[in-house]
């Protein structure tokens, strides 16, 4: 593992990369691979995104990600019907 790795710039990088997933545009194709490739954006923005809101750390030579899955308050739907 090189000592230059930051596992912060990593989480950065990966924020990045769902901001790009999700402004790029969709290729002038048509059907089924159409279909394909919006659910692959789809997917890989999820991933991304995730990974961007891991909290990192590099302890002992390896690499933890944290990464707070449980919906936050204004998430739940019953929330949004008070709002």
């Amino acid at each position: 593992m090189p000592e230059e790795f930051d596992p912060k710039a990593m989480v950065e990088r990966f924020k990045a990369r769902a901001a790009a997933v999700r402004s790029r545009g969709i290729p002038p194709i048509e059907g089924a691979e159409r279909k394909r490739f919006v659910e692959q954006a789809r997917v890989d923005f999820m991933d991304y995104s995730i990974l961007g809101d891991a909290e990192a750390s590099l302890e002992g030579g390896i690499l933890i990600l944290t990464v707070d899955l449980r919906p936050k308050p204004t998430d739940h739907p019953n929330d949004r019907n008070n709002a």
